[in-house]
């Protein structure tokens, strides 16, 4: 398969969960693939699984909250593959602490991982981008920007200030770089079956019954990596400042 043949893509958070599914995925479509993380190790294992299938990765660890870290694999990308064409925003952290519960010190945290990280990661690549004439912008957000309540709410304050920042972000980036034809476009997962969840991942069919109608009552992060291969590919290319909701029908 070969819908981004010939594409650079760094993807942040891609040691687990849905960032690991994006590399995959990218990877097995063709894309070169810059997989980061803060865990190392398992990155470089899960990067060399995926070029033992014929894949392209290199593994780069990245705090998406450090501005030196982000020149740093944007210059060592650059460096190995000569461009960068897409950027998946994917990292993040969820501390479930209502407003009177949160510390400044997890808000604090959490909105440098969720947004700071994402702010960082396009100021870094978009000069790569103008400089080719293109790119692919998608940030992941969450439900959480869009609902406070129900399966994906999750009680994190900072949290849904955060997801919700980053829906700004990316209808600015958006709105501002369209005519250099660099496109931004950001993906809202529901209820996702992924390592962030814990131990709560054992449970989450039968919690979300009744309030994620359509079954098994969750997602996989191969659903989320899909809506972003999309968003990626040129199939979108008339395509920006766009909005996917992947719930399973939590806020219909």
């Amino acid at each position: 398969m070969t819908r981004l043949q010939d594409k650079v893509a760094i993807v942040t958070g891609a040691a687990s969960g849905i960032g690991l599914a994006n590399a995959k995925l990218f990877a097995e479509e063709g894309a070169k693939v810059v997989a980061t993380d803060v865990q190392s190790s398992l990155l470089e294992e899960e990067a060399k699984k995926i070029n033992e299938r014929e894949g392209a990765a290199t593994a780069l660890s990245l705090d998406v909250t450090s501005e030196d870290h982000w020149k740093e694999v944007v210059q060592k990308t650059v460096e190995t593959y000569g461009q960068i064409d897409v950027l998946v925003n994917n990292a993040g952290i969820h501390i479930p602490d209502k407003i009177l519960e949160a510390s400044l010190e997890d808000w604090h945290k959490v909105m440098n991982v969720n947004t700071t990280g994402i702010f960082l990661g396009m100021r870094e690549v978009i000069p790569e981008m103008q400089k080719v004439g293109r790119g692919s912008i998608i940030n992941i957000a969450s439900l959480a920007a869009l609902t406070a309540t129900g399966a994906a709410g999750g009680n994190g304050t900072a949290y849904s200030a955060s997801k919700g920042a980053v829906r700004s972000l990316t209808k600015h980036v958006a709105a501002h770089f369209a005519e250099e034809n660099i496109r931004a476009n950001c993906i809202f997962p529901g209820p996702i079956k992924t390592p962030i969840m814990g131990d709560r991942q054992a449970t989450i069919a039968e919690r979300n019954r009744d309030v994620v109608p359509l079954p098994p009552h969750y997602g996989e992060a191969s659903d989320i990596a899909y809506a972003a291969l999309y968003y990626a590919s040129e199939e979108s290319r008339f395509v920006t400042g766009d909005e996917t909701v992947i719930d399973g029908g939590s806020i219909i």
